[in-house]
């Protein structure tokens, strides 16, 4: 039996991936023991016990990033949390350790090496963050998701992903899928959402602009988000909803998508395979607009900044597109080869060359 120790949390995009390869450890061999490693007040805390996995608790410890109080006692806290971990790593007969990224994952990679213990790093933007960069440097395999992900060693291995994500057949279920949302599935269907919270930017301009679009001859189903709502015109064609909870069926609906373009987001559309036009969050440090950019540039997807994504642009450029068969065919063939759904199996992998390696 081995035991594998999953490190990460905080938010979706790091608890999502790390569940996705528990569940591809589990399903290949049930009998191996999968620990997650998460703080009390990520989302792991909720998502974790839910998936049915047993949730190690260390302190979150964030990195100062100005001399100040929390700066003083950072060595002490970061060294009791790593400490806790290497109880963990010796208590439960720890083999090999998975870090993600977020707060549990750099006191998980100091322990494994202090243990001598293999660790693996898989880093889900194109802009690595601070703990997978420093557990890079002496982890036994590095992953990334995106192309030119600048990371000591990485390699190119794609998004551990949803096993409803995984299997969506499209064709088969694009029927069931439009009607589920009271759309037509003879006619073409744009995809519109923000995350679960919706972006305002993007239901704004939807709301002065859907009209145009479905005098293209297209449908929309739009997810709003639950904190920035629109109100439904009722219109026939026009399906509003605050929130999408198959988004296997939304996806399996669609032609063309207009999303944020947050790590997974970006993986889940490039691994099915359907073009986009991405709309980057624009706070934070740019890495939204560096997720979309291998997509953009094997030509299955477009770029919109946040600011000029406009009622005017939308009748610009995207009415245009969507009137014009032979660049959609072109994007949708492209799209069709820019990401992969065997990241779970890819990190997997990595796991598996990390302990035969340290055992020899």
């Amino acid at each position: 039996m081995t035991t594998y120790l999953l490190a990460g949390g905080g938010t979706a995009g790091h608890v999502n991936p790390m569940l996705a390869v528990a569940d591809g450890l589990k399903a290949r061999r049930p009998d191996d023991e999968v620990l997650i490693l998460g703080t009390a007040e990520g989302l792991e805390s909720r998502l974790v016990p839910e998936r049915g996995y047993e949730l190690l608790i260390v302190p979150k410890v964030p990195f100062p990033r100005r001399p100040n109080g929390a700066a003083l006692k950072f060595p002490v806290r970061f060294s009791r949390a790593v400490k806790t971990v290497r109880g963990y790593l010796r208590e439960r007969g720890v083999d090999v350790v998975l870090g993600v990224g977020g707060y549990a994952a750099a006191p998980a990679y100091i322990a494994a090496k202090r243990e001598r213990i293999p660790s693996v790093v898989h880093e889900a933007n194109a802009r690595p963050g601070m703990a997978n960069v420093l557990g890079a440097r002496s982890a036994s395999a590095v992953g990334v998701a995106f192309e030119g992900t600048p990371m000591k060693r990485g390699e190119l291995v794609g998004m551990p992903l949803r096993p409803e994500i995984v299997e969506l057949d499209r064709a088969a279920a694009r029927r069931e899928a439009a009607e589920s949302f009271g759309l037509d599935p003879d006619r073409p269907i744009l995809l519109v959402f923000g995350g679960s919270l919706g972006a305002r930017r993007i239901n704004e301009t939807l709301a002065s602009s859907w009209r145009d679009i479905l005098d293209a001859g297209w449908q929309v189903l739009h997810a709003t988000g639950q904190k920035n709502a629109v109100d439904d015109p009722s219109a026939p064609g026009y399906a509003v909803v605050p929130y999408i909870d198959r988004m296997d069926l939304a996806f399996a609906a669609a032609d063309l998508i207009v999303a944020r373009s947050g790590a997974s987001t970006v993986s889940e559309i490039s691994a099915l395979g359907i073009p986009a036009l991405y709309v980057p969050y624009p706070v934070g440090n740019g890495e939204q607009k560096l997720n979309a950019s291998s997509a953009v540039s094997r030509g299955a997807a477009r770029i919109i900044d946040d600011a000029d994504f406009t009622p005017e642009r939308v009748r610009r450029e995207i009415v245009p597109l969507l009137a014009d068969r032979g660049a959609l065919d072109a994007m949708t063939a492209a799209a069709a080869k820019a990401g992969t759904r065997l990241g779970t199996e890819n990190v997997i992998a990595h796991l598996d060359r990390a302990m035969k390696e340290n055992r020899s």
